[in-house]
């Protein structure tokens, strides 16, 4: 079960014990919100791509959407999402609980910008109805991800 090899990967960072789950569904970014008692826009949701034929993975907030131009000049291919059988095969994690977390060996993970304005988010953790609440540099140890990029658009970066 992915939500266990979850778990196990986290006790290298001494966090198992901070995953939350949920008697319901936490698969969508409402559903997660609802769970957690939260602003959708504090889901870490996970987006992942292929991208040649690599899997790539994308953090972002809740309420950020892929912005076309800016990931075809991140990654010079057109944004094309996994299909649930790529997710599960490239990346290790059913679609609903997709994370940047315990994934298969050369999946890259990317944090978009739209994270940068919380000090803490809710990305899932390998299961459907599983989260856990990080701090922003909590996120980047703990997903090993390879940059920050800046590829969403539909979120307002905060005033300074």
């Amino acid at each position: 079960m992915s939500i266990e090899k979850v778990r196990e990967y986290f006790v290298q960072y001494g966090l198992q014990d901070r995953i939350q789950e949920f008697p319901v569904s936490s698969a969508t970014v409402e559903l997660a919100a609802q769970a957690l008692h939260c602003a959708p826009c504090r889901i870490a949701k996970t987006l992942s791509f292929l991208v040649g034929d690599r899997a790539v993975l994308i953090v972002a907030a809740g309420d950020a959407k892929i912005d076309n131009p800016k990931y075809k000049a991140r990654f010079a291919a057109k944004a094309k999402m996994l299909t649930p059988d790529q997710a599960v095969a490239l990346v290790g994690h059913a679609v609903g609980g997709v994370c940047p977390f315990a994934v298969n060996p050369g999946v890259e993970v990317y944090l978009d910008a739209s994270l940068k304005r919380f000090e803490t988010v809710f990305p899932a953790c390998g299961s459907s109805n599983s989260a856990i609440e990080l701090t922003i540099p909590e996120l980047e140890r703990c997903s090993r991800y390879a940059a920050w990029v800046d590829v969403c658009k539909g979120w307002e970066p905060a005033a300074n």
